[in-house]
Order: structure tokens, then C-alpha cells, then sequence
């Protein structure tokens, strides 16, 4: 009768559960904070938390506010990094990069009211509206 070894697998799998239940109650508690404004996203990427290893880039972009996906792609295209790059995977150059690009704008973009420019009639006939007018 060959000798079986049984190997115990309900508490790895358990353990394992317990380990991701932490990671996933800590990366809300992160996204909390960066949506307060308690924590920046700059933070995040240089110092990357344990929690924050595998969490992509766009995933930590949109979690502050006023960010939404049209923005967190257009400013990761602009600095060459792919939207599900985790930020564990970050080189240096990289992390400090975008640090310093979400630096310089996490204020909200200043939306510039002004007047409409008036301008002449273009065109054919433009000489004839304006005698008329």
C-alpha cells in the first residue's frame, strides 16, 4: 500500500482569504482617504504601500476627485504609462515622474469664463452684411 502524505489545504486557503480581505479593507480605506484629500495620489506612488503593490495606476488616479477616465488616460498617455501598470511595477523614473506631474495639478483645472470673442462676418458676402447692417 503506497504511503499518501495528506496535505492540509483549508488553512492556507484560509489564510489566503484573510490575507486579501486585509489588502481589499486597507485599499478602501486608501481610496477613502485620497478622495478626502488626507492622502495624495503623489504619496501613494512614491511611497507604495503594501496595499497598493498590485492596485493599477488608473485605479489610484481615479480614486481622487474630480478625476475621471477621460482625464486619468489622456495625463498617463501624456507621461507614457499604461493604465494597468500596478504601481509596484513603477521604476523610479516613472514614480517620480508622475509624482511630480500630479504635484502640478491637483488643484482643479481653472475654467476661464469669458466673453465670446465678436468677430466680423466671414466669408462671401461679408462686405454686403455688413453695409446693410
Amino acid at each position: 500500500m503506497p504511503a499518501t502524505t495528506e496535505i492540509p489545504t483549508e488553512p492556507q486557503r484560509l489564510r489566503a482569504l484573510e490575507h486579501a480581505n486585509a489588502i481589499r479593507l486597507a485599499r478602501a480605506e486608501l481610496k477613502r482617504r485620497i478622495a478626502v484629500g488626507e492622502v495624495s495620489a503623489a504619496d501613494v506612488i512614491l511611497e507604495c504601500p503594501e496595499a497598493a503593490r498590485r492596485w493599477t495606476v488608473a485605479e489610484l488616479l481615479l480614486s481622487q476627485r474630480r478625476w475621471g477616465s477621460t482625464r486619468c488616460r489622456k495625463f498617463l498617455e501624456r507621461n507614457g504609462v499604461s493604465e494597468i501598470k500596478p504601481i509596484g511595477a513603477l521604476t523610479e523614473r516613472q514614480r517620480k515622474l508622475l509624482a511630480a506631474q500630479l504635484r502640478g495639478c491637483t488643484a482643479a483645472p481653472e475654467l476661464s469664463v469669458e466673453a465670446p470673442e465678436i468677430g466680423l462676418p466671414r466669408g462671401r458676402g461679408a462686405d454686403r452684411e455688413l453695409a446693410y447692417a
